[in-house]
């Protein structure tokens, strides 16, 4: 497969605390990637890194704008020409304006027209499409600063959706939502990929990681430490190393399910 979107030797440090350690990983087309790991692992610093939202202290951040297009430096880009081809997913977002959700829904076009442009038919489509397929067409009049935090979790994705991206950088998109609209969610992202999309996914429920994703990367103390098929990557071994856990793992057709049972001291 053609790697779309990659991170070559990227480090990144905070206040002198090393987030990421010379981490490589690459995406192509049609996967959907979970990206696993304890808090702190460095996860949500990887996918701000890989959508350009932080500049990693060394090592680069590469992007093909087109499936044949050769890869280019992700700092070369414009904002503008990165956001149709990649949209990112917050783990948290507080709307800075009371907003109709079809509005916040609307602000996913925004790299496809000029600013104070009116809405095309390409746009009107496509933020209909979004509303549609995360359930929120009964919801698109109300205001967002009064919807609950699924809700909101919800709107965000649908303005990713909107947008018509190659590629969805995703922090935790499932951590706000009742197991239905999980469920929900980890569907539509699924789609996305199998559509030809590329998916990467922060992720804490390992059983719906294990079951929606092709490939599960593990990431502790900013390096990964496993990258491959979920039955692959979740082994007890790595549960006890990197989570500290003693765990039972049932490996099933559907799936690996995960049961912790101890911490490990």
């Amino acid at each position: 497969m053609t790697t779309i979107l990659s991170a070559q030797q990227v480090s990144f440090a905070r206040d002198g605390n090393v987030i990421l350690d010379k981490t490589d990983l690459a995406l192509s087309a049609g996967e959907m990637v979970g990206l696993i790991g304890p808090n702190g692992a460095g996860k949500s610093s990887l996918l701000r890194v890989m959508a350009g939202l932080l500049q990693p202290d060394s090592g680069a951040v590469n992007l093909s704008v087109t499936a044949n297009a050769a890869a280019q430096s992700l700092s070369t880009l414009s904002g503008p020409v990165r956001a149709q081809v990649m949209a990112y997913l917050p783990q948290q977002e507080t709307p800075a304006w009371p907003l109709q959700v079809e509005h916040l829904v609307g602000l996913g076009r925004a790299p496809w027209h000029k600013p104070m442009s009116g809405k095309s038919a390409r746009d009107k489509q496509a933020i209909e499409h979004a509303l549609e397929i995360t359930e929120l067409q009964s919801l698109r009049q109300r205001i967002v600063t009064t919807l609950s935090g699924g809700e909101l979790q919800r709107t965000l994705l649908a303005r990713v959706f909107a947008g018509e991206p190659h590629i969805i950088l995703a922090d935790e998109p499932i951590a706000a939502l009742d197991p239905y609209h999980q469920l929900h969610v980890m569907e539509l992202l699924a789609t996305h990929a199998q559509q030809g999309g590329t998916v990467l996914a922060a992720l804490h429920d390992l059983s719906l990681a294990a079951r929606f994703c092709s490939r599960l990367i593990l990431l502790h103390h900013g390096k990964i430490v496993a990258d491959g098929e979920p039955i692959q990557v979740l082994t007890t071994e790595n549960l006890e190393q990197v989570y500290g856990i003693s765990a039972y793992v049932d490996c099933r057709e559907d799936g690996v399910v995960i049961i912790p049972r101890k911490r490990v001291l």
